[in-house]
């Protein structure tokens, strides 16, 4: 039985290992992914967008808007801690982003603004060094120090993660 929930498992920071060809495969998940996401979108009918991908989930339509602005902190974040010494990030609440007006809209804003920032995002990771990624921000929900090498593999499953709920939830919709 596929857990709907985490159908690609949960991510583990305490699991993770980290290499140079890890990191690269990683970016290249971060650079293929608005791609990926387009695909398994082509062709939804108004109806499916609404679907959930589990019951209690949110739609397809809330889960195309979450991506871009999930990996928009992500990208700030980046930068952040490129930039500033130790940064302190801010959390926000992603049910209640979920929620507010602009994701009732159209897909097409989303996946465009996906693309732009997935150019922009993979510019700055393939323009890093080994020192770059060793670099920390705080994050007041989770004690510790999260480097961008752990960051990079938190978003590389993070888009996956919802790929696998579109896939799921057109699944559930043809049934």
């Amino acid at each position: 039985m596929v857990d709907l929930q985490y159908p690609i498992g949960p991510f583990s920071l305490a699991s993770l290992e980290f290499s140079p060809e890890l990191r690269q495969q990683r970016i290249e998940l971060i650079r293929t992914f608005p791609r990926r996401f387009r695909e398994a979108l082509d062709g939804i009918q108004e109806r499916e967008l609404e679907q959930p991908y589990r019951p209690g989930g949110w739609t397809v339509r809330q889960v195309v808007h979450h991506v871009p602005d999930s990996h928009m902190n992500a990208y700030v974040r980046f930068k952040w801690t490129l930039s500033e010494d130790t940064p302190m990030i801010k959390p926000y609440d992603q049910e209640a982003w979920a929620n507010l007006p602009d994701t009732k809209g159209s897909i097409a804003v989303s996946l465009a603004l996906l693309d732009s920032l997935h150019g922009r995002w993979v510019a700055l990771l393939h323009g890093m060094t080994d020192a770059d990624f060793a670099r920390v921000f705080l994050h007041p929900e989770h004690d510790g120090r999260i480097s961008l090498d752990a960051a990079l593999a938190n978003y590389a499953w993070h888009g996956d993660h919802h790929l696998a709920h579109v896939k799921l939830a057109r699944t559930s919709a043809t049934e």
